[in-house]
């Protein structure tokens, strides 16, 4: 069954210093803490890596956090994998369910999480299934 949860979140990103083994200074590593609210009400933790280049407006990002909380009522843990891309100044972001992540009242959880901001307010749209027997 195919449903969509809707609301806000707010991150706050902690920058981790250069790792001389793991790229470093070309490579921006920062760790995540958000809060969601609306549809899904809980916290992520995650870690971001970052690459910019030398052409202004182009970057790249990957990422990947853990949500706990619940989802329209079901208790929820599962993760999320994000991969990003700026091509100067145009930005390409998608963020996915990993396969099989989730557990509790989400075994089985699929989906894609759209993330919009607006005048520094961040929003998301998260379409997802689950199966049958949940």
């Amino acid at each position: 069954m195919q449903t969509h949860a809707n609301g806000t979140f707010e991150v706050k990103t902690t920058p981790q210093p250069a790792d001389s083994d793991a790229g470093g200074e070309a490579l921006g590593r920062l760790l995540l803490d958000k809060q969601f609210h609306g549809d899904l009400e809980g916290t992520s933790k995650g870690t971001m890596l970052a690459a910019g280049t030398a052409v202004k407006g182009s970057a790249g990002y990957v990422a990947i956090e853990i949500v706990t909380g619940t989802l329209n009522g079901r208790t929820c843990t599962f993760a999320l994998q994000h991969t990003g891309t700026m091509t100067r100044g145009t930005p390409s972001l998608s963020v996915t369910v990993v396969p099989d992540s989730g557990t509790g009242q989400l075994t089985g959880l699929s989906g894609k999480m759209s993330i919009n901001i607006a005048d520094g307010k961040h929003s998301y749209d998260f379409e997802y299934t689950l199966p049958e027997t949940q």
